[in-house]
């Protein structure tokens, strides 16, 4: 005879068997969507490049090794493939620049959005979301309106008479920086407007009646209580900006390339589809492993927090 724990046990096995169920579906859309393409890369980087693009079916690690070195076409030696280095350098420094300057700047716009009133809150969080209702395409345009030879800043720097002649902006590093800070800079204001609607600003004051400086109530209180949305506004900002194909092929003008760039010309123009699926993998480990140290980072703060 079955006891009341048994009966309880298998109550419980069957409404974790309904609860498979019930996600199957999803689980199998997530599969066939996600990691089914993920796979088909991951294949595709050990294989050769065929002559005009597609893979030849046969093992070849030359991908993997085209990643980081290059081959001498005499002698077969190996050496560092400083335009890939210069590529993953240009790409991880725009990323970090672009999340500093986003932080920078998107701390106190987030601060300042916090500290109004319930009803001035909606508008300021309506104005910042205005720029996701335009094509990315057509922000990064407006960008290069502004910063190009015959654009506005110069032409206004001219006839107030600061410059003579055009500053060179666009098909420059700085260009790129640009567009990239102003297309993902709200990524960065709403996690941190998220954290900041949290703070309990008794604490801040309790700080200034303690004769804190500003300084000081900044790093010691504002500073921990938003530490996880600094976290995710970075991640959300750096990521994106990391595999950003749009604004540095637009601002970038072909010339100063991004991991995004060099892949889809890989795929392209290099019919090396193989070195092109090395390529995204690695991207995609660069990726990973900045979400570990998020989660890392999140999973400690959140305990010092708790503490």
């Amino acid at each position: 005879m079955a006891t009341a724990a048994d009966i309880a046990r298998q109550a419980e096995t069957r409404e974790i068997r309904g609860r498979w169920l019930l996600s199957a579906p999803a689980l199998v859309i997530i599969a066939l969507a996600s990691i089914g393409p993920l796979a088909i890369v991951f294949v595709y980087s050990f294989l050769a490049p065929g002559s005009y693009g597609d893979v030849i079916w046969e093992f070849s690690p030359d991908a993997w090794l085209s990643v980081f070195l290059k081959r001498d076409i005499f002698d077969n030696t190996l050496s560092f493939a400083d335009a890939h280095l210069s590529i993953f350098w240009r790409s991880l420094r725009l990323s970090f620049l672009t999340t500093l300057i986003a932080l920078l700047l998107g701390f106190p716009t987030a601060y300042f959005i916090a500290t109004r009133s319930a009803r001035t809150r909606e508008i300021w969080l309506f104005l910042i979301t205005i720029p996701f209702w335009t094509n990315l395409l057509i922000r990064t345009f407006a960008i290069q309106e502004l910063i190009r030879n015959e654009g506005i800043v110069n032409n206004l720097l001219i006839k107030i008479g600061v410059i003579g002649e055009p500053i060179q902006m666009m098909f420059t590093d700085f260009a790129i920086l640009l567009g990239m800070a102003y297309v993902y800079f709200p990524l960065m204001v709403l996690p941190l407007y998220a954290s900041m609607e949290k703070i309990d600003f008794r604490l801040v004051e309790a700080g200034y009646d303690l004769y804190a400086t500003r300084w000081h109530v900044l790093r010691h209180v504002i500073v921990p209580l938003t530490r996880p949305g600094i976290i995710a506004g970075s991640i959300l900002v750096f990521i994106p900006t990391l595999g950003a194909y749009v604004t540095p092929r637009v601002l970038g003008g072909g010339r100063n390339l991004m991991l995004g760039n060099l892949i889809e010309l890989q795929f392209g123009q290099g019919r090396n589809w193989p070195l092109g699926a090395a390529l995204s993998m690695t991207m995609l480990a660069i990726v990973l492993l900045a979400l570990m140290v998020y989660v890392r980072v999140a999973t400690r703060s959140g305990g010092q927090n708790h503490g």
